[in-house]
């Protein structure tokens, strides 16, 4: 395979719509994306559904949808293999013509019909390959098992024929995929041969295990990638998590996509298995969150999480300003790791607690109805709230009642919120305005009093 670096680099991503595009095959083609952009090459994505029965719709528009979602963009067309049955019967015509597949006796075979199979050669030989991961792979003819099926008794043709068929005719220069192909590679190599094809250069990523250090499974997180969408999950910080599964560039955590590109290569992927940690995803989304305005993030509620999100903040009976959404968003974000929980907590934020009585005279003792009476008084008495004069009236009438600060701060968030622990209580007062702060602190009062 010397020389073949010299070709165009063009790769591709080829998921077979059996099911949702999971975080798994996102990875593969992540990586594929990224050699391709570092490199200056071609990135395409074909759709391997000629499992006719098993290959739905809904499954190709959701594998499109994620792509979408994630900006991983085919530069050329997607390729759909039903489409090329005629371009595969032409090779497989050409292969039969040359005595290097063949019909099997039909007699030997379990199902009783004939089948297309690849003659192997006669003298046993070595098939080998320098994977750009793991190095050099041998394979022994005596180890595929005696000549393979390439087409099915209607002529159908199975997946080691078609994808050597496709990657010739789209000009791949490389293939990389996951590890549990690797026992394909050889009769791949076997078949471009047959063809008078180029073999492409093969990478085998390492799986993506889950906390046990097996395969990742459903239980683990092995869940679809629109999930993971709906789950509030920004795109930006899943594809950030996912390329660090597997490979480095120093201890650097957090890499924009433009750092991606640049400092992406297949030299720095490990060869074991990297263990998928939904703690450090979790960690690793509340960082872009933190790091995104106000607007970008009711955004990306309102496209991923919650179509009415911003209809529900400014709903009957305690109408928010967009201004007021915004400031709520600002002081939530630094206390989640997710769009649905920012969302859940502003929505909540927004409409009246149901309050329970104050657990405990930590919050609330005989004084703290008069204490917040008289933190009303001196409120209504500002011309401008902020939080500075927020600050300044709440601990004035902690100084003027001689208590400590959290003896009124307390009760004020549970009013205010129906929460133990919350943002700035200031701000809070700010966002929500003097006449909202009254009538919460009322309702609270109206329970207990």
């Amino acid at each position: 395979m010397s020389g073949q670096n010299v070709r165009p680099i063009r790769v591709r991503f080829a998921p077979s719509p059996t099911g949702f595009l999971h975080i798994g095959g996102l990875r593969v083609a992540l990586f594929n994306w990224l050699f391709a952009r570092q490199q200056g090459g071609v990135y395409l994505l074909r759709i391997e559904d000629t499992d006719l029965e098993r290959s739905k719709r809904e499954y190709v528009d959701s594998i499109l949808e994620a792509f979408a979602w994630v900006d991983i963009i085919s530069e050329e067309p997607v390729a759909y293999q039903t489409q090329r049955f005629v371009l595969y019967k032409t090779y497989i015509d050409r292969l039969l013509d040359s005595g290097k597949v063949y019909w099997s006796d039909p007699v030997d075979e379990e199902n009783g019909q004939s089948v297309i199979r690849f003659r192997l050669p006669k003298e046993r030989r070595q098939i080998s390959f320098n994977d750009l991961i793991h190095g050099p792979i041998t394979f022994d003819t005596d180890q595929l098992g005696g000549d393979f099926v390439v087409a099915r008794s209607d002529g159908t043709p199975l997946y080691n024929f078609v994808a050597v068929v496709d990657d010739t005719e789209m000009r791949i220069s490389h293939v990389i995929r996951g590890e549990d192909h690797i026992p394909n590679t050889p009769k791949q190599i076997l078949l471009y041969e047959a063809l008078g094809a180029a073999v492409p250069e093969f990478a085998h990523l390492p799986l993506i295990l889950g906390p046990s250090g097996e395969k990742l499974s459903k239980r683990d997180a092995a869940t679809s990638v629109v999930e993971y969408r709906a789950a509030g999950f920004l795109p930006d910080a899943l594809c950030n998590y996912l390329v660090r599964l597997g490979w480095a560039h120093g201890d650097q955590e957090i890499f924009t996509r433009d750092e991606m590109k640049k400092f992406f290569s297949l030299d720095n992927v490990n060869k074991s298995g990297a263990i998928f940690d939904m703690a450090k995803l979790r960690w690793m989304n509340g960082v872009y969150i933190r790091q995104r305005s106000a607007e970008s993030l009711a955004n990306s509620i309102h496209e991923q999480v919650d179509p009415d999100f911003l209809k529900k903040c400014s709903s009957a009976p305690y109408v928010w300003s967009a201004a007021q959404v915004s400031h709520a968003l600002e002081l939530y974000k630094e206390r989640v790791a997710t769009l649905v929980e920012l969302r859940d907590l502003v929505i909540a934020l927004h409409t009246l607690p149901s309050l329970l009585p104050p657990p405990g005279e930590v919050l609330w003792n005989a004084k703290s109805g008069a204490l917040l009476g008289n933190f009303v008084e001196h409120l209504g008495r500002l011309e401008e709230l902020t939080v500075g004069t927020v600050e300044r009236v709440l601990k004035s009438v902690c100084i003027e009642h001689e208590i400590p600060l959290p003896v009124l701060a307390k009760p004020l968030r549970y009013a205010l919120t129906g929460q133990v622990n919350s943002p700035s209580v200031y701000a809070l007062v700010v966002l929500l305005g003097y006449d909202e702060v009254v009538r919460r602190i009322n309702h609270l009062r109206s329970i207990v009093e």
